[in-house]
Formats: structure tokens, sequence, C-alpha cells
């Protein structure tokens, strides 16, 4: 698995509050729910991240818990 990047992130206290709020109704910390709405966010826009050479269509996405099939397992 490639390394993570790290990054230094700013945010209203109020936003914070509301992120971890949401965080702990899903059993995630603030780090991977931010990262799984800026995910979803991606998708909405048509901008999900290209696939690194040796890594599965859809990897499960640790932060969710949900698998969801690649292009080609659709009918």
């Amino acid at each position: 698995m490639p390394e993570r990047k790290k990054l230094l992130l700013r945010l209203d206290p109020d936003v914070y509050d509301a992120v971890a709020r949401w965080a702990a109704d899903d059993l995630r910390s603030v780090n991977a729910q931010i990262e799984y709405a800026l995910r979803q966010a991606l998708r909405t826009a048509g901008r999900t991240p290209r696939r690194r050479h040796g890594e599965p269509a859809e990897a499960a996405n640790p932060t969710d818990g949900v698998r969801r099939p690649a292009a080609e397992d659709l009918p």
C-alpha cells in the first residue's frame, strides 16, 4: 500500500465539531471521516482518483466499510 500523504488542515472550530460528531456517529476517526467526505465529493464531481498500477479496479475503502463492485462486475 502506498504511503499516505500528510496534510495540515485548518478548520473553523464549529466545522471541526460537526465533523467530529458525524465521525462518532459513523464510528470513524475524524481523519477517516474527512477522507470519506472528500471521496464522496470527488465521486459526485466526477473526479474519482485514477488507479495506480497494480491496484484493483475499485478497492474496498477501509474508511467506510463498504465494498463497491468494480465496473466490470456490474451488469
